[in-house]
């Protein structure tokens, strides 16, 4: 999301792109290369012919090279309060500046974590941001969160929570998520996300819209208890009808089953379960 954000408003300017050799992605950090310098000059301090390695990622990566942020860590700090995302850019060894990048809460976000919420359920927000970012987004929405955790430590995460005894649901829709979507009982993915997300999850959310988890919850919680109705008429039609047709009442007061009245209760009872379970098309999500 991050990188289509940055090419997407690169065009809106009209920048032309550079070529890149050595390209490497680090998951959950960033991205670094070497770039072809010539006709690059600007912030990479010249144009001379060869080659700049140049990095574009989170704090992390740039203290995994080295790269001192000076003045631009203040800058970066007060940017992540006002909940946005923070990319720092390196060349040559050097900061070379910052990008900003803000993930405004979908409109019905709020409205998704409230109904959870009254549904029971605890809510945590697992993030490779920054957590001065992430508190800003937790704080609005009024619940927990894990920052700064990098794509293998997500399955860790429902690890933790499923050992202390939680039944854990978990939502994602990036390459990163799939271990974790593997990993908890119920894997949502959404369907605006990856195909590998879809894969790894037993439910797809096909718009991508937060608030379908809690229809999907409501619907699955009616569909357990339309179950255990069915499972009751079932036992007490034949808790009735078997007892009478072994010849249970027979001696005392010469009552059998007529073989009519038996083959009316099976259809009853049939028709019970089918008429109980048509009852879910009309429950409101």
């Amino acid at each position: 999301p991050l990188a289509s954000a940055l090419c997407a408003a690169a065009a809106e300017k009209s920048l032309r792109p550079l070529a890149f050799s050595d390209f490497q992605s680090i998951p959950g950090k960033g991205v670094r290369g070497q770039l072809e310098q010539g006709g690059a000059s600007g912030f990479l301090g010249g144009g001379s012919a060869g080659e700049t390695a140049v990095a574009v990622g989170n704090a992390a990566l740039m203290r995994d090279l080295g790269v001192p942020l000076g003045a631009l860590e203040a800058r970066a700090e007060a940017l992540r309060r006002a909940g946005e995302t923070v990319i720092f850019v390196a060349a040559a060894g050097r900061a070379a500046g910052l990008i900003a990048v803000a993930d405004p809460l979908k409109a019905s976000t709020p409205q998704a974590v409230d109904d959870l919420k009254r549904a029971g359920l605890r809510l945590v927000m697992v993030t490779g941001d920054n957590a001065i970012t992430a508190a800003a987004v937790a704080r609005t929405l009024k619940i927990d969160f894990e920052a700064g955790v990098l794509p293998e430590e997500k399955a860790d995460i429902v690890k933790r929570l499923q050992d202390g005894g939680a039944i854990v649901a978990m939502a994602g829709d990036g390459v990163n998520d799939a271990p974790a979507l593997a990993q908890a009982q119920v894997g949502i993915a959404m369907g605006t996300g990856t195909d590998v997300a879809m894969e790894a999850g037993a439910i797809t959310l096909v718009h991508g819209d937060l608030r379908a988890i809690a229809q999907a919850l409501h619907l699955s919680r009616r569909t357990m208890r339309n179950i255990r109705q069915n499972l009751f008429f079932a036992f007490v039609y034949n808790a009735v009808g078997v007892p009478i047709a072994a010849g249970v009442l027979y001696p005392a007061l010469g009552l059998l089953l007529s073989p009519m009245i038996a083959a009316a209760a099976m259809s009853m009872s049939s028709v019970s379960v089918i008429a109980n379970s048509l009852r879910l098309r009309t429950a409101a999500l």
